[in-house]
């Protein structure tokens, strides 16, 4: 079932003229829990587009007109060097994005020079809604298997060879009673790195995608195991749960 985008019309009616206002712009999509899956009444919407020639030009003009056509309540601008070839914003429609007793009305931009060549990987990103690109610039074909299979292989045995020295790391933490160490330490080591090897296992193209998008992407209940294991009461009885699990999975991997 498509996702009711119609609280965000106005923002889509606005992106999808932009393009005239802003003719640089090549390609604008909608992707993110929009396309696939997810969706709900607290859903941000996730917009990225392309452009000729400077994109942190085009991109300066396209939040000036979100801010002169829409009623913004404060935009967070990430820092220059986020991305590479471009800039990225979350502009709030509201004040107090935590307040979740109304629907959410934020927009995440991406604004990035267009490529020699575009494409998507439907597999990780889901299929665009594609607002422009009159030039069919746009093409949705998987990304180099190759590389994709190169990094899950460099992510399982990286997690075999620091298996001992995380599970020592949390557990020295834990014995020192240093709670917060303890915590940060479980997550790095136990909880993060069994999180990858499940999606390498289960959801291959998404490997690299963390712990958001577990109920879509692991076998029904799956995702509710490794909650279980998140940091709580017991903490040492759920890492050694986490690294014996990871075990499990490296077993099966190798």
């Amino acid at each position: 079932m498509a996702a009711d985008l119609s609280r965000y019309d106005d923002v889509l009616d606005l992106l999808t003229a932009l393009p005239r206002r802003v003719p640089e712009l090549r390609v604008v999509v909608v992707n993110g829990s929009a396309v696939t899956g997810g969706w709900d009444d607290h859903s941000d919407l996730d917009v990225e587009a392309w452009c000729d020639g400077d994109a942190a030009t085009t991109y300066a003009a396209v939040l000036a007109l979100l801010r002169s056509e829409l009623e913004v309540d404060h935009v967070w601008e990430l820092p220059e060097a986020t991305w590479p070839t471009g800039r990225q914003c979350f502009v709030h429609l509201q004040p107090d994005a935590a307040d979740l007793s109304r629907p959410t009305r934020l927009i995440d931009v991406v604004v990035q020079t267009l490529p020699q060549r575009l494409t998507m990987d439907t597999r990780r990103h889901g299929v665009p809604l594609v607002l422009h690109d009159p030039d069919g610039l746009l093409l949705l074909e998987d990304d180099d298997e190759a590389g994709l299979s190169a990094q899950r292989a460099q992510a399982v045995a990286q997690t075999a060879a620091r298996r001992q020295t995380g599970a020592w790391l949390v557990e020295r933490a834990i014995a020192r009673g240093d709670l917060a160490a303890a915590t940060t330490l479980h997550l790095r080591f136990a909880v993060e790195p069994l999180v990858r090897l499940l999606r390498i296992e289960h959801c291959p193209a998404r490997h690299d995608f963390g712990l958001r998008y577990l109920r879509t992407d692991l076998p029904a209940g799956m995702a509710e195991q490794v909650e279980a294991l998140l940091p709580g009461p017991d903490l040492a009885v759920r890492t050694r749960a986490a690294f014996a699990w990871q075990d499990e999975v490296l077993r099966r991997l190798s």
